[in-house]
């Protein structure tokens, strides 16, 4: 029996009304939002912001703030390839036991090396006390940055060298402290100090700000669902992409793929991809004409490590940083057509690979204008710029 084909006209489809391109699929329920994109890449802060924005009927940066401060139905937590990412509280506890946790044990492991090498006698049993220490004060004070940790526990602010002797970095011991156990679950990163592209991050515990815990959950079933998840808003994608996107390897993968029921299809390249198990015949009906302007690190443009069938290899090298992480993008229609930056004013600088008709040009300019009164005049520098965005940001 042959495998269901999914065209790239079909795959197109799929992302525009599963990632709420579309129009008339916008929400803005910003959980909802967080959902259909599995994870919001929050490396950049403004990523979160900007990625929610283009997907929201009534842009507000305020409401985005409520659902991640007040509501907390979503949750920033290291997780895929060791990216802090914005979560619902299903999926951050789905990834923090595929990939999190072995993150946590690799911290770890560093950090009592570094101790180690600072001189302080038994090391284990120091950074155990030292972050128990951290993690009781917390719970009594309630939040606080990690500046204030250091000027508040001086005796934990221990310098600690870390990396090779080419490339080392001193790092204060509360630091990575704080950081441990973040990754363990136990401390949340809560309202930033400053404006919502501030990076400044206070710390308090997770089960006061969220009323329960982030781990606890056995690893094996966690990657099942959580690719499942994936599957269902990205698929079909490939092995190569899911090992890429989770940043693991092909053993837990395939795993995943077994134990979630996933199934094979076949795709306009030749190559199999895989779709969750009752997805092999969605088809999606045609949508309506569409464009977005979409952020560096949009969970769209970075969903794919195999992107021809949405980005011109040709555009590759311009759209991406030498790390792999792509800057503002210009969709039409399921596939990007260009890039975009703001300027100092904050105004929308353009530029376009092809040629685009009339009603698209306009949906474009329409798009602009709504993203330029969403941020009211915040100007967005990308952290990791790409190529062509250096090269708008400066003309």
């Amino acid at each position: 029996m042959s495998r269901p084909l999914i065209s790239t006209e079909q795959r197109r489809r799929r992302l525009a009304r599963r990632h709420l391109l579309a129009s008339g699929t916008g929400t803005d329920d910003v959980a909802q939002i967080t959902d259909a994109l599995l994870a919001l890449h929050a490396s950049d802060p403004a990523t979160v912001f900007l990625t929610a924005l283009a997907r929201m009927n009534n842009p507000s940066v305020e409401r985005i703030e409520d659902t991640i401060y007040e509501d907390r139905s979503v949750v920033r937590h290291h997780a895929m390839r060791r990216t802090i990412w914005v979560m619902g509280r299903e999926t951050v506890r789905l990834a923090h036991a595929t990939t999190t946790a072995k993150i946590a044990a690799g911290e770890q492991k560093k950090n009592v090396k570094a101790v180690a090498a600072s001189g302080i006698a038994d090391p284990e049993n120091w950074f155990a006390e030292a972050r128990a220490e951290v993690l009781a004060y917390l719970a009594e004070v309630g939040i606080r940055s990690t500046r204030q940790i250091g000027e508040e526990l001086p005796h934990l602010a221990v310098p600690l060298e870390y990396g090779s002797a080419k490339h080392s970095a001193t790092l204060n011991a509360h630091s990575k402290l704080l950081q441990g156990a973040a990754f363990d679950g136990d401390l949340v990163r809560v309202r930033p100090n400053g404006t919502w592209i501030s990076s400044e991050y206070p710390w308090t515990i997770t089960e006061k700000w969220l009323g329960g815990p982030i781990a606890g959950l056995e690893t094996r079933p966690a990657a099942a669902e959580l690719v499942e998840r994936w599957l269902r808003q990205f698929g079909p994608g490939t092995e190569t992409d899911l090992v890429w996107w989770f940043g693991e390897t092909k053993t837990l993968i395939r795993n995943a793929l077994a134990d979630c029921g996933a199934v094979e299809v076949d795709l306009d390249d030749g190559s199999t991809g895989w779709v969750a198990a009752d997805d092999a015949m969605a088809n999606e009906d045609d949508v309506d004409p569409w464009v977005r302007l979409l952020p560096g690190l949009d969970p769209t443009a970075m969903g794919w490590k195999e992107r021809d069938w949405y980005l011109d290899p040709t555009w590759v090298e311009p759209m991406f940083d030498r790390f792999g992480n792509i800057g503002p993008s210009i969709w039409v229609d399921g596939r990007i057509v260009g890039g975009w930056m703001q300027r100092e004013d904050a105004s929308i600088n353009v530029e376009l690979f092809t040629e685009i008709d009339a009603p698209h040009r306009r949906l474009l300019d329409d798009a602009v204008g709504q993203l330029e009164a969403a941020v009211g005049g915040v100007v967005v520098k990308p952290r990791f710029p790409a190529r062509m965005t250096k090269a708008l940001a400066a003309s």
